[in-house]
């Protein structure tokens, strides 16, 4: 057995608990019999005194021992109801003494007067234990006419002594053997509420890479195991996202950085291949070469970003940035761009409004979106940027005119490699990552990137930066 175990420890607990309720509930038993029996006992004692009073105060001035003993023993009884009876003079003589009870449990002779002569003082009800006799008696003083007397009335306590050791020995017997079984039950207990644990431990262990769709077992339990279970899964589901992304971003990668080098290696064997060759084709082999590096050179720096941004390592310098300002500054130098491709592009929107957060991380966001929408914008399109401030955002729109995008398309469009248009989009130099670092960026800023688009409508993008956007 395992002694440091949770069902151990726990068990033992419930057992400890337990075990001490069964004490505290005997030692309750035991002392409320205890104190019922001797209160009933009082009280009877104290209405057979109150008879004996009666008689004493009833008597006549001159009465007479041998009258007074007559009396008791003819209402009262004493050596048949199992009493005892003394009645003693304020001399210290005794006036009366009950005989021998019936059932032999005491001597009224060696019953010791636990009130010495002339301690008297009026009239009084005491009770005292007599411990050698086994008695309970109880005293009163009586002023009468003819005369003041001592009243002592006494019964055996040997019985409720009896009854109440029997009661001792069974709660001797009792509570052990209750705690055993509390601590068998406790311990079966715990290890049957702990079995679920065990499933999920098992479960958990029989887990692997190659089956990312195994799940705990959910106990339908109401309680914290179940919430427990489901929170697990839920964390196993986003790892298993997790996975399958950096799966999928590892296939995609090495298929894109496959084509141009297989260009590259393709064009190189050529060249190696001792045909001859004039200036014109060597140029324009080199040249497809380099148009291929050129790609290679910025697929490699696009995954560069994107690693280090996903591992939080990238370099930045926080500070106030006039967004107004930097997406005028970029538009700028992209007009050359756009005026080739016939391009306008719409700087009205644009209002001077300040954020916290890496200028040229920022300038990345600016240039992804303002190029993606130069190049997917037809001859005589128009391009309009826009930043303003409102009570809880502050927004940079980037909004075209262009060939726009499908709705089933929109929720993909921020993932690593993807294309809406494969081909035209492989023409134009584009990776499928421009979009991806935007988002990585956004989320490092703590703002959100969002698109609206229909095909033939064009397409606008819309950055928030939703926290407080201030140095201080």
């Amino acid at each position: 057995m395992n002694y440091r175990s949770l069902a151990f420890r726990l068990g033992a607990l419930y057992t400890l608990l337990l075990g001490c309720t069964f004490i505290l509930v005997g030692l309750a038993a035991f002392y409320g019999l205890r104190h019922y029996l001797y209160t009933n006992a009082m009280d009877s004692l104290s209405r057979r005194s109150v008879q004996i009073e009666q008689v004493l105060e009833q008597a006549a001035v001159d009465v007479t021992p041998a009258q007074i003993a007559h009396e008791i023993e003819t209402r009262i009884a004493p050596e048949f109801n199992n009493r005892f009876v003394r009645i003693s003079g304020r001399d210290g003589g005794i006036v009366y003494r009950s005989g021998p009870p019936a059932d032999q449990s005491f001597d009224p002779r060696t019953v010791k007067n636990s009130t010495p002569v002339g301690m008297w003082r009026g009239r009084r009800r005491t009770s005292a234990m007599v411990g050698e006799q086994h008695l309970l008696v109880h005293e009163t003083t009586v002023d009468a006419a003819s005369g003041s007397y001592l009243v002592e009335s006494g019964v055996s306590i040997a019985g409720m002594e009896a009854v109440l050791q029997r009661l001792i020995d069974l709660l001797l017997l009792l509570l052990p053997s209750l705690t055993v079984c509390a601590a068998g039950g406790g311990y079966a207990l715990v290890s049957r509420a702990l079995r679920p644990v065990d499933q999920i431990s098992h479960s958990a262990e029989q887990m692997s890479l190659q089956d990312l769709s195994a799940r705990l077992p959910v106990v339908p339990s109401g309680d914290a195991l179940e919430r427990l279970s489901t929170a697990l899964n839920g964390m196993l589901g986003r790892l298993s996202d997790s996975v399958q992304a950096s799966r999928r971003f590892l296939a995609d990668a090495s298929h894109e950085l496959r084509t141009p080098l297989t260009v590259i290696k393709g064009e190189l064997q050529e060249l190696t291949a001792g045909h001859p060759v004039d200036a014109r084709e060597l140029a324009e082999r080199v040249g497809s070469v380099l148009e291929e590096v050129d790609r290679l050179e910025h697929l490699v720096s696009g995954l560069l970003i994107l690693s280090r941004l996903d591992a939080g390592e990238a370099p930045h310098d926080w500070r106030d940035v006039d967004l107004g300002d930097l997406v005028s500054n970029i538009s700028d130098q992209m007009r050359l761009i756009a005026d080739d491709r016939g391009v306008e592009i719409d700087l009205k929107g644009v209002e001077p409004v300040v954020v916290f957060g890496d200028r040229s991380r920022l300038k990345q966001v600016i240039v992804n979106l303002l190029d993606n929408a130069i190049r997917f914008t037809a001859r005589g399109g128009r391009i309009s940027l826009a930043t303003r401030r409102d009570d809880t955002a502050t927004v940079l729109e980037v909004s075209d005119t262009g060939i726009g995008m499908p709705a089933a398309a929109l929720p993909l469009v921020f993932d690593r490699f993807y294309r809406v248009d494969e081909a035209r989009s492989r023409d134009d130099g584009g990776a499928g990552l421009g979009l991806s670092i935007v988002k990585s960026i956004c989320s490092m800023h703590g703002a959100t990137v969002s698109v609206q688009s229909s095909p033939g409508s064009g397409s606008c993008f819309r950055v928030k930066f939703a926290r407080p956007t201030s140095a201080s």
